[in-house]
């Protein structure tokens, strides 16, 4: 083995691929070994490349070893100057055994690919590297024994029996084609297949002691034995090829020794290589043969040729059978024999012969023929005739558009290839390239500017060229077709112009650009640069100045052409004037404004605009689609807010800036026209209207009211008040007794006036009688209560015109005004106590006088005061741990009625008082689970709505619990008789109604059994009617109208019936319109409905003491 620091060089194969057609690389492999490590080199000669080509490292089919590269594997690539060769070099570092299998080098240049592949095989000794070739040209194979040496025939040597199926079990998958060529295998996958059912699990079988092996294999023409050993001999045995029963013949033979079962197969054929089976009973055993062919042997092999290009060639050799497996080679590549291969193969019985019918340069290579017994291979030499000019190019002057046409003549009919400055040429509908024999032509029919140039036809495999020239003479010529209309060319200011015009002339023009009689040079803002095809104006920063027409001027020999080229900057528009705000509303305004004094060179195409809050730095945009007025409104804004607006211009190039904001504006609304305008009283020259604030208001607030009214049969409107009035009541004054007027009100604000407000009828200037109607309210019309020390004021509404008298009376006698307090207003009465004492209790007279007309009405007013004490608490009897005590009421109930009783106890020892009972109805009552053996005194205190008594009244004698106690009598009671007719505690009472609110009729009854309550209108049942809700709740019943109408007035009843007779209530129910004071209506029922639910609590309350034992 090699020294660990020494390179050897083991060997070296060359490999040529062709990247284009007038030139070829040469890629050189080299393979050295350096102890445990490998070194692959690819070199590539590329003198005609313009790039690096593309090299890849695989492993297997599709790992690129470039993703692989580390400790144990280097990628390196180096590029030598003046060889132009390209080095790539592949580093194995310490090989190991997992190292091995087939490797490949690709490389690509442009459209061009080819590739080689080369296996690696580890061992103890040296590695052994093979090397393939896939290219499509020339390759070699490496080999360390001097395999390339030319040789007649090599025979293979006496091998040992080799058993395929164990060699295709344990082969890998890649190396299976080259065992079927190898021994013969014609159908590889049907092999394959069976190869797979033998690899299946068999299982142990009952009937076999020994089944066959799982597969044989023996020579075409020989003699296979097949045995199985059969656990019990009695059983029928029958053998089966490819599921057909085999009989005995002279080919298939049986034989029985014992428990064995043999079959011979004589004289196998291909037809014999065939699934075989044997069955005993219901199991079975099966294998496979496969029949060999005896191996082809090369009986004469190939000699070494030379030839010239183009001539035909035949490489031929003779095998020991016919038409037997035959594969050629070139340089290690199979060659197939496709259609459009070059190469074609004839086989004539044992003659094999490769037909090359034009050879070529790239056909120089070793030529190799295998098969399944051996190889032989040679070596073909082509080359080339020598190469004569018979005629040669000509150098050509031509006009631009007249034909080009260029002619030579060779010794050889070869082919050949035109280049235009080093170009290749490739024929088109308007380059015709023509080949007849040994003559060559190329023409142009029309030549243009860029046919100019030298020319030069090079024959193909020869290393020659025919040269000439070509000069094509063009007068100047400026070509502005991308340029608009009159020449126009439009930029944006502040942005850079290069305007491009390109010219044509040969030879090249000389370009002048001129601006008024100022020449344009090739540096400063404004310069002009030339090229070969074209010239350029470039103006850096394009400013409005520079519009304007440029002049550009073409000069050569031929000629001269000269235009004016116009230059346009356009510009952004100048922002508009601050926009003025002209009318204004509750959340919009309206706002216009002036266009922009400078347009920017382009129409303007609308507007955007803007707002903000004035205390705010935000702008909001409010149109995204352009605007094309110089009006515009804005909504959506908040009433008293100040804002400002802002504009800004568009044209085709852009925004302007903003124009300067708007004088502050605040959106403000009128106020909603006021409500419920009404009369409130007429005299013979006056009219006195009331109405209700507006519904809506809005930020500005209110500030006042404008009256305004007008003669009937006139439009003149006059105004009533000259001065705002900020009440909702006002007297017009001044008016002719009997006429009749129309009257509005405004509402007015920092916005200005609402719409009217119309009376909806004419009002006649005539004072009217109105009949005096006392209007008391609700909690007046039952028994007013009072407490001694507390205020009375009550305030008893009345109407009447003209000058209504208002007198009072007590018990029948004029009131003391130095006690009670009385003031009248045109609308009512007020009676007013400071400090109410027993003595203002009695009933009150109110009457209220217009003219001869007269309205009276009652209140009963009761001051109610802390009772006294009960008069005597006696104890009645005293029996074990109880005493029985009774009292009897006091003289002064406090002018209520007495609610209760609260009596304590108190031992004779200590005498402190304990509450015993509270709240207790009766003037009798048991005290139980007193002490045995203490003495107790009772007392009784006496109990109204005002609270307890002062004092109470204490037993003259106590009651000593003694020890010895007695029997209890209980006294006998008679069962109460709870029945009784249906009895009205609280009536109806006569109610007010507002049209449009729900009324309600209140009334509470008792009687047992329950009474059926039935409730009419006017004596008529009400039944099933929508407009009424009906229901009870312990004894008070409620009626509710739901939102009545006028119509729904008159006289309600409501009925209690049971077994033991009826009874009705009824009242009467008015309704009046909206402008009723419904709120004091509402208070007024509300008062009485509490009342009414107290008092039947009560009762209840009565009723449960009344027949309570203890």
């Amino acid at each position: 083995a090699p020294e660990n620091n020494k390179k050897i060089i083991l060997g070296g194969f060359i490999w040529k691929i062709n990247i284009r057609n007038d030139s070829s690389v040469t890629v050189l492999f080299f393979l050295f070994l350096q102890g445990g490590n490998i070194t692959f080199i690819a070199k590539v000669e590329a003198k005609d490349l313009l790039r690096k080509p593309n090299v890849k490292w695989f492993k297997g089919k599709w790992m690129d070893l470039a993703s692989k590269a580390g400790k144990h594997l280097q990628l390196k690539e180096s590029f030598e100057r003046h060889t132009k060769i390209h080095t790539f070099e592949m580093h194995i570092i310490q090989a190991k055994e997992n190292y091995a299998g087939n490797y490949r080098c690709e490389v690509s240049y442009k459209d061009k690919f080819d590739s080689c592949s080369f296996d690696l095989e580890v061992t103890g000794k040296i590695p052994i590297v093979f090397v393939n070739g896939d290219g499509q040209d020339d390759a070699g194979e490496l080999d360390f024994s001097g395999l390339l040496k030319r040789r007649e025939v090599k025979q293979q040597e006496e091998e040992p029996e080799v058993d395929v199926w164990e060699l295709l079990k344990n082969a890998n998958p890649s190396e299976y084609e080259k065992i079927a060529f190898q021994y013969g295998i014609t159908d590889l996958r049907g092999m394959l297949k069976r190869l797979k059912r033998m690899k299946r699990e068999v299982k142990k079988s009952a009937a076999f002691s020994k089944g066959l092996d799982p597969a044989y294999q023996v020579d075409k023409g020989g003699k296979v034995r097949f045995m199985v050993e059969l656990a019990d001999p009695t059983v029928e045995l029958k053998w089966y090829k490819n599921g057909q029963e085999i009989r005995p013949s002279a080919k298939y033979i049986f034989e029985h020794k014992g428990n064995q079962r043999i079959l011979f197969i004589n004289n196998c054929t291909m037809t014999d290589d065939a699934r075989y089976y044997v069955t005993a009973g219901d199991e079975k055993c099966s294998t496979e043969l496969f029949v060999r062919d005896p191996p082809i042997l090369v009986t004469k092999g190939l000699e070494d040729t030379s030839t010239y290009v183009g001539e035909r060639v035949e490489l031929s050799c003779e095998v020991s059978e016919d038409d037997a497996n035959v594969k050629w080679f070139k340089n290690g590549v199979e060659l197939t024999n496709e259609p459009k291969s070059r190469y074609r193969i004839k086989v004539e019985g044992k003659k094999h012969t490769l037909i090359i019918e034009e050879a070529a340069k790239n056909d120089n290579a070793t030529y190799s023929v295998m098969t399944t017994g051996g190889q032989s291979e040679a070596k073909l030499s082509v080359d080339l005739r020598p190469l004569k000019i018979s005629l040669a190019l000509e150098d050509q002057t031509v006009r631009l558009g007249q034909e080009i046409h260029l002619k030579c003549e060779i010794s050889e009919n070869v082919e050949g290839k035109w280049y235009k400055n080093g170009q290749l040429i490739e024929a088109s509908d308007r380059v015709k390239l023509y080949h007849k024999g040994r003559i060559h032509r190329f023409i142009i029919a029309s030549a243009a500017v860029d046919d100019e140039g030298e020319y030069m036809f090079v024959p193909d495999a020869y290393n020659i060229n025919i040269p000439c020239k070509v000069h094509v003479v063009d007068p100047p010529k400026l070509h502005l077709d991308g340029l608009g209309e009159n020449n126009t060319v439009t930029v944006v200011a502040g942005t850079k112009l290069r305007l491009e015009i390109p010219i044509t002339g040969e030879p090249t023009p000389k370009v002048m650009w001129s601006r008024g009689d100022k020449w344009i040079t090739d540096s400063g803002r404004i310069r002009a640069e030339t090229y070969s095809d074209s010239s350029c104006l470039v103006i850096d920063t394009a400013e409005r100045e520079d519009s304007g027409p440029f002049r550009i001027t073409l000069k050569n020999e031929a000629g001269e052409d000269s235009a004016l080229i116009n230059i346009k900057v356009v510009d952004v528009p100048d922002p508009p004037q601050a926009p003025n705000v002209t009318e204004v509303g509750e959340d919009w305004c309206i706002m216009t404004w002036e266009p922009p004094a400078n347009d920017g060179g382009s129409p303007i195409l609308g507007y955007f605009i803007e707002r903000k809050k004035k205390q705010s730095s935000r702008w909001m945009r409010l149109n995204f689609e352009l605007c094309k007025e110089t009006t515009f409104e804005p909504k959506k804004m908040i009433e008293g807010v100040a804002y400002e607006v802002r504009v800004f211009a568009v044209n085709a190039i852009g925004t302007s800036k903003p124009s300067m904001p708007s004088k502050s504006f605040v959106p403000l609304a009128v106020t909603s026209p006021p409500t419920l305008l009404a009369v409130d009283s007429v005299t013979d020259t006056t009219v006195t209207m009331k109405w209700r604030p507006p519904d809506h208001i809005g930020a500005a607030g209110l500030d006042g009211y404008v009256v305004e009214y007008c003669f009937e049969g006139t439009d003149e409107w006059i105004v009533a008040n000259p001065e705002l009035t900020d009440k909702t009541k006002f007297t017009i004054t001044g008016l002719p007794t009997g006429s009749k007027i129309l009257v509005r009100v405004k509402a007015v604000n920092a916005a200005g006036e609402s719409e009217p407000r119309y009376h909806p009828q004419p009002i006649l200037v005539k004072e009217v009688i109105e009949p005096p109607k006392i209007r008391l309210p609700r909690h007046l019309k039952q028994t007013y209560t009072r407490r001694v020390g507390e205020t009375v004021n009550l305030v008893i509404p009345f109407q009447g015109r003209p000058r209504a008298k208002v007198s009072w009376q007590k018990n029948g006698s004029p009131i003391d005004k130095n006690q009670i307090n009385i003031r009248n207003t045109e609308n009512d009465t007020i009676i007013f106590i400071r400090k109410a004492e027993r003595s203002h209790s009695g009933e009150y007279d109110m009457k209220v006088e217009v003219e001869n007309l007269v309205d009276k009405a009652t209140i009963d007013i009761q001051i109610v005061d802390r009772p006294g004490p009960p008069e005597i608490v006696t104890i009645e009897d005293v029996w074990g741990e109880n005493v029985n005590l009774s009292w009897k009421p006091p003289k002064d109930d406090g002018n209520a009625a007495i609610t209760g009783y609260t009596i304590q106890k108190a031992d004779k020892k200590s005498m402190e008082w304990f509450t015993v009972i509270e709240h207790y109805h009766r003037t009798s009552a048991t005290i139980n689970e007193l002490v045995i053996g203490n003495e107790y005194y009772f007392r009784v205190f006496a109990e109204n709505m005002c609270g307890l008594s002062e004092d109470a009244t204490m037993t003259k004698e106590s009651a000593l619990i003694a020890k010895d106690g007695k029997v209890y009598k209980y006294p006998v009671y008679d069962d109460f008789d709870f029945t009784e007719r249906p009895l009205f505690t609280q009536p109806l009472i006569n109610t007010f109604a507002v049209a449009g609110y729900n009324a309600t009729l209140n009334c509470s009854v008792r009687g047992n059994p329950k009474p059926k309550i039935t409730w009419l209108k006017n004596k008529v049942a009400i039944l099933n009617d929508p407009r009424y809700r009906m229901f009870g709740n312990q004894g008070v019943c409620t009626l509710e109208i739901r939102k009545p109408s006028p119509y729904d007035g008159g006289t309600y009843t409501c009925r209690a019936v049971n077994e033991l007779g009826e009874a009705e209530v009824d009242c009467k129910l008015e309704v009046k319109g909206k402008g009723f004071n419904s709120l004091q209506m509402y208070c007024s029922s509300e008062h009485h409905l509490h009342r009414r639910q107290k008092h039947a609590r009560q009762k209840q309350k009565e009723i449960k003491q009344v027949f309570s034992f203890p």
